[in-house]
Order: C-alpha cells, then sequence, then structure tokens
C-alpha cells in the first residue's frame, strides 16, 4: 500500500481527497495548519472511512518542522499540495501574505523531500488569466495574472517546472482546476471558510441557511449572456478523484517527462445567476441576492479544454450542477444543525 502525504489534508478539497484515496487503498498522512480548517474534519473523515488517518499539525514555512517530518517518514511515496492561501480578493489586499505562504511551503517541501518521489500539485485555472480563446487547453499561454493569487499559482508551476528538469526522481503533475463546489455524499465534510466566504457557493448556502444576508453578484455588465461572470464548476468529489487518477499516472509513469498538467473542470461555463437559479431550483428554496460592482481581480468568463485529463489520466467529471447544489445545501444543513 503506497503511503501519500496531503498537505492541507483538513481542508476543503484536502479532505474529499483523503477520502478518495483511502476509497483507492493508498495510506494516506496529513499535513495541516489549521489556519483555514477544523481540527474536527479529522473525525468526520473517520466517520466516513473508519480509519483515523495519521495527523501533523505543522505550518510549511516552519522549514526546521518540515525537514524533521521528511527525516522521519522516508516512507512517503507521493506528496499531494493543496496548503495555501487560496481567497482572490484577499490577495489583492494582502499579496505578502499570498506570496510568502505559498511559495515557502512548497520550497520547504521541495528541499526536504530531496529524493525519489510522485508530486501532485494544487495549481489553478487562473494560471491563465482571461484566456483568449475558449475552451482554454492547457497549451494556451499563460497570461498575466490578474491577482496576487494567480500570480503565486504561475510561480509555482515555473517553480516545479525547473525543478523537475534539474530533478529526474521527482516526478510532478500539476492540476490546472477550474471552481470546486459541493460537499461528499454524506454532508459529513465539505467546504468549511473561517468568516465570511470568498466563494460564491458557501456564501449562497449561508445566506439560504439566514447567516448571512443577500448575495451580491459582483457584476452584471459583463459580456456574458446573463452578464454575469462565467466559471467552469466541478464538484469536489470528482475533483477529489483527478488527484488520485494523477498519483496512479505518476506510479506508471509519465510518457510526457517528469512534469507536466492538466486541466481538471467538466468543460462547461455556468454563469453566476445559472448557479443562484440552480441553487433555487434543485432545494426549493429562494435566494435573495443584489447587483455590486465588478470585483477586483475576477475575470469575465473561464472554462476548460479537458480531453488531455480525459484520455492521459483517465478521469472525467461525472456530477452535475444539480448534484453540486444539492450536496452543497445538505453540507450547510448538516453544519446548522451540528455546529464545528
Amino acid at each position: 500500500m503506497a503511503k501519500i502525504l496531503v498537505t492541507g489534508g483538513t481542508g476543503y478539497i484536502g479532505s474529499h481527497t483523503a477520502v478518495e484515496l483511502h476509497n483507492a487503498g493508498y495510506e494516506v498522512v496529513i499535513i495541516d495548519n489549521l489556519s483555514n480548517s477544523n481540527i474536527k474534519i479529522l473525525s468526520q473523515l473517520h466517520a466516513i472511512t473508519g480509519k483515523w488517518f495519521d495527523f501533523h499539525e505543522i505550518d510549511l514555512q516552519d522549514d526546521r518542522a518540515v525537514q524533521e517530518f521528511a527525516e522521519n517518514h522516508t516512507d512517503i511515496d507521493g506528496i499531494i499540495h493543496f496548503a495555501a492561501s487560496k481567497a482572490v480578493g484577499e490577495s489583492v489586499e494582502q499579496p505578502l501574505k499570498y506570496y510568502k505562504n505559498n511559495f515557502y511551503g512548497l520550497i520547504n517541501l521541495l528541499t526536504s523531500f530531496n529524493r525519489k518521489i510522485n508530486f501532485v500539485f494544487s495549481s489553478s485555472c487562473t494560471v491563465y488569466g482571461q484566456p483568449e480563446t475558449l475552451p482554454v487547453t492547457e497549451a494556451a499561454p499563460v497570461q498575466k495574472a490578474e491577482s496576487p493569487y494567480g500570480n503565486t499559482k504561475q510561480i509555482a508551476e515555473e517553480i516545479l517546472a525547473e525543478t523537475a528538469s534539474v530533478t529526474p526522481a521527482l516526478n510532478i503533475i500539476a492540476l490546472r482546476y477550474f471552481n470546486p463546489v459541493g460537499a461528499h455524499e454524506t454532508a459529513l465534510i465539505g467546504e468549511l471558510p473561517n468568516g465570511i466566504p470568498a466563494n460564491l457557493v458557501p456564501f449562497i448556502t449561508q445566506s439560504a441557511i439566514g447567516k448571512r444576508g443577500p448575495i451580491t453578484v459582483y457584476g452584471d455588465d459583463y459580456n456574458t449572456p446573463d452578464g454575469s461572470a462565467i466559471r467552469d464548476y466541478i464538484h469536489v468529489v470528482d475533483l477529489a478523484k483527478a488527484h488520485v487518477a494523477a498519483i496512479k499516472k505518476l506510479e506508471g509513469g509519465n510518457p510526457n517527462g517528469n512534469y507536466d498538467v492538466f486541466n481538471i473542470g467538466t468543460g462547461k461555463g455556468s454563469s453566476v445567476l445559472e448557479i443562484i437559479a440552480a441553487f433555487e431550483k434543485v432545494n426549493g428554496e429562494k435566494l435573495e441576492y443584489k447587483i455590486g460592482p465588478r470585483r477586483a481581480g475576477d475575470i469575465v468568463q473561464i472554462y476548460g479544454d479537458v480531453q488531455k485529463s480525459n484520455s492521459e489520466l483517465g478521469w472525467k467529471a461525472s456530477l452535475d450542477i444539480n448534484e453540486m447544489m444539492r450536496s452543497a445545501w445538505e453540507w450547510e444543513k448538516y453544519i446548522k444543525a451540528n455546529p464545528f
């Protein structure tokens, strides 16, 4: 049984990926500093899988702690690296926080695990900026980032590609994924932002449950069919399974070399207003929303070409917008009844 380290493993995507790795027969080790997650997620993971995952509370910016961890865990076969600051709006307001956290953690991991290892990096479609053509493929030029968050993903990919070019033992896949939403089918784990949500769907669910006021749609004057911004929304469980597929791909050897990138999405775009309408229809809940000004760092629209991930990773998204909205609402209701 291969052992996989999941950094940021008590976070939203990390926790779902830990479940899917377990389901696929892997042994999972989790690192998280709990800055944007909750230790109770470990109990939720146990409830889903029957397994208490090996957990270490470590800040990846602490180079000594990361080095000691690596020295004490020489049996780790692969790393899936999620741990990073991730809110576009916050990154515009606090760029140094994002450059410090997102680069130090990555560099400390690469330095400490300086041996043969499979490495999957949590990248983002933000590396494309506002693409010139849609759907955007992996061959599309990387545009100037619209936010410090996006810039950290661009530079991190450069760090990984350059490191891989001089480190044959290091096998890397960067997954450029789009907008993860939804929750596990058990409603025991889901997106749990600290404070006011920066992403659309958790704000929708918190508004619907009465925790927030009306939803703000940031801009209705974009050049899109209904004027609101368009994104490629992907169910978090589908996304988690893509990380398992990437690990398996690395284990089998990648004919494209020891560094590769894949888009992970549905290949379809949905507008903010369409997401609101889907939530209302599926869950029978009426949402209050208002139109606000465009938000700094946001792009007009993006959705991905996912043919490469479909063919080369053997992975394809299977859960639709309705299931995304249904599961997100079930998770929100669970949290209200079982507060963390």
